[in-house]
């Protein structure tokens, strides 16, 4: 089985590529793929699109696996990220791939064992896992071939099964109702404070 892991975002997008054969996992492929910061965000999200086409067509991975989307500080971030996720779910859905989600802790549990572990913990055990000689750098990385690990080793245990998206996502095909959930209530939280400090 083939897995491609993302760590979506807009400036940069982490790619990993790990192979499962029985209990054994390697790495296939990694890295970090820049946008120039003086490009505009379509044509940000437009190469993105074009790396995702690249990888699918060089890998043909069984599986596409990526973070949800959560909420940061900094609402901006998230929506970017979120943008930045909707060009990667879209390659996935053209090239019919199956994608599987998981959020940040549910990769850190599954790579290192605590849903709050750090950058460094997360490239140590990522190096662990698939026996490199050193952690992956950059992060972006390392996060990507963390979520991949995540999904190898969730179908390999049956519990991988597909997921609905997060409650930003799937909004306008199954919109919520009147009760404000905790989630919306924090993204409507952070904007306010956004907005009273002038950004």
């Amino acid at each position: 089985m083939i897995v491609l892991g993302i760590d979506p975002g807009t400036a940069s997008v982490g790619y990993g590529v790990v192979e499962r054969k029985g209990a054994q996992l390697r790495m296939v492929d990694g890295g970090t793929f820049h946008t120039k910061a003086d490009m505009g965000l379509p044509n940000r999200l437009l190469l993105i699109h074009g790396l995702l086409d690249e990888l699918i067509a060089l890998h043909k991975p069984d599986l596409l696996a990526v973070e949800r989307l959560y909420f940061s500080s900094n609402a901006q971030t998230a929506f970017a990220v979120g943008q930045a996720r909707g060009v990667v779910l879209l390659a996935a859905a053209q090239a019919e791939i199956p994608v599987r989600e998981a959020t940040p802790s549910e990769v850190k549990v599954a790579v290192t064992g605590h849903g709050r572990a750090d950058k460094e913990q997360v490239g140590r055990m990522v190096a662990v896992c698939l026996t490199l000689p050193e952690p992956p750098h950059p992060d972006d990385t390392a996060d990507a071939l963390a979520v991949a690990i995540w999904a190898a080793n969730a179908e390999r245990d049956g519990t991988g099964a597909e997921r609905r998206s997060g409650v930003l996502d799937r909004a306008s095909v199954d919109p919520i109702g009147a009760v404000e959930s905790a989630y919306t209530r924090a993204v409507r939280e952070a904007l306010a404070r956004e907005k009273a400090a002038g950004r």
